[in-house]
């Protein structure tokens, strides 16, 4: 269980992760709008596009980010951040660093892999 001091630093990565995302996100619609507006010729418009695919891929990755960045704001107001959803124990304070959105242990993530590899996925 996280203490209230651990808490806060946790909500405040959050948020400044959060607002750095949804400012991307922004920024590629505009980016995109302003792209179309041009009138290249048939390769710039081939190559523009390729671009386009590329950066809507690497938002759609961001928007799922988003999402799980707002779920872990809602377990933290909750109680439930930090807390392996799978078996109940706390998660370390590093995997929850590098991973801001997890929801599982280290342990119970290596046998979700296992399975994964498993089935083929």
């Amino acid at each position: 269980m996280l203490n209230q001091n651990k808490k806060e630093y946790f909500k405040k990565i959050l948020s400044q992760r959060l607002d750095e995302l949804l400012a991307e996100a922004d920024k590629t619609i505009t980016g995109i709008t302003d792209l179309k507006d041009e009138s290249p010729d048939f390769i710039d418009q081939a190559s523009m596009e390729a671009d386009i695919d590329f950066v809507l891929h690497i938002r759609e990755r961001e928007n799922r980010l988003i999402g799980k960045i707002k779920n872990a704001l809602e377990r933290l107001e909750q109680g439930t951040f930090g807390i392996c959803e799978v078996c109940g124990n706390g998660i370390s304070e590093e995997r929850l660093k590098a991973r801001l959105g997890t929801t599982l242990c280290i342990a119970c993530k290596k046998k979700q892999e296992s399975k994964e590899k498993i089935k083929g996925l």
